[in-house]
């Protein structure tokens, strides 16, 4: 008999059912949007019992409604059995508004990694207040426990900006926006609103975290953190105060900053004879973006210069071979970039020579 005790391979005292249990949600945080209420939460990756979880398959949100009643406490039931004899049976007190399948959120959702939003827009009303909670499913179907508790009282925000500009310059983009008239409810906005800007690569309304470290004042902002030749996506939000109420995204302004900026002059250009030949050398450009030089030439001093190189030449020495004996030659070069415009700098001072 200790032999067959031995042979079934188990020490100690057997795991709870609810240590194997996902974990909880513990970082739930709502914010109003528009006439929605927005949430965000972090979907857990080990179980209770600090075990690493597999996967996280569905996520469901519960709201009540804050009447003054009493909370209900959440059943222990809830906690051990929910996910192992049917579905979960909720959470006491409070009605499920989303059941969010991870691998195809929907509409209202989305997934990133293991971070998931959810904007609820069903059955709300202005000045009630709302109390939420967050429950992740295991691929078996096991509920973790209800996540912290966010109360959001619904007070009507501001309507989207009705018109973002965005004007696209030389490594920077500058942003205006009208200021919204009214709130959700049709309530005139107040004149101290303050806004979020917001910028993707991506077609689409942008989102995530906004471009400006604090709160913008007026109805301005200019983006100095983009790259030349890249397109960005623009939208503008507006609050009531910092961290009040935030209205939807306006609609979507769309910028390609470029590089107008040519190069430095070229300098140092000299012409010399060489044999039946114009062999020309100036200084190289510092500019780091610096794709080539052109060279210029004229039969008459200080007008008339036509291009003798067709693309711009990487070297900083060029032969002309195409002269005639008794002729006079007028010299130029300038310095090209490496932007989509190929911006061209100022040609260099003129160097001549003349055959023999």
């Amino acid at each position: 008999m200790p032999l067959s005790l031995a042979a079934c391979g188990k020490r100690g005292p057997p795991v709870a059912p609810e240590r194997k249990l996902p974990a909880a949600v513990q970082d739930l945080q709502g914010s109003i949007e528009g006439s929605s209420i927005r949430l965000a939460w972090t979907l857990p990756r080990i179980r209770m019992d600090r075990s690493a979880l597999k996967e996280i398959r569905r996520t469901e949100v519960y709201r009540r409604v804050e009447d003054g009643a009493p909370e209900e406490p959440v059943r222990p039931a809830f906690l051990v059995f929910g996910g192992l004899f049917g579905p979960p049976p909720g959470v006491p007190g409070f009605d499920r508004v989303a059941d969010i399948t991870v691998a195809e959120p929907g509409q209202q959702a989305q997934v990133q990694g293991n971070q998931v939003t959810y904007t609820d827009a069903t059955g709300l009303a202005f000045g009630q207040k709302y109390t939420y909670v967050v429950v992740a499913l295991d691929e078996h179907g096991r509920p973790s426990p209800p996540s912290n508790r966010v109360v959001v009282a619904l007070a009507a925000a501001p309507v989207a900006p009705p018109r973002v500009e965005a004007q696209p310059g030389d490594g920077q983009v500058r942003l205006s926006w009208d200021a919204p008239s009214t709130l959700a409810d049709g309530a005139p906005a107040p004149e101290d609103l303050v806004y979020d800007v917001f910028r993707a690569t991506a077609p689409g309304a942008p989102a995530g975290r906004p471009l400006n470290p604090e709160p913008v004042t007026t109805r301005q902002y200019v983006d100095l953190a983009v790259q030349n030749d890249v397109t960005y996506q623009y939208a503008v939000r507006a609050r009531l105060a910092p961290g009040g109420a935030q209205s939807g995204p306006s609609a979507v302004a769309t910028a390609t900053p470029e590089d107008t900026t040519p190069p430095a002059q070229p300098r140092g250009l000299v012409a010399v004879l060489a044999g039946s030949t114009v062999r020309l050398a100036w200084q190289a450009v510092p500019d780091a973006d610096v794709a080539g030089y052109l060279v210029y030439r004229s039969t008459t001093a200080g007008r008339g210069h036509a291009k003798l190189t067709t693309a711009p030449q990487g070297t900083t020495t060029y032969v002309d071979t195409d002269v005639r004996p008794g002729q006079s030659y007028f010299y130029q070069v300038t310095a090209v970039d490496r932007s989509k415009r190929a911006n061209e700098s100022v040609p260099s001072q003129e160097a001549s020579a003349t055959l023999p």
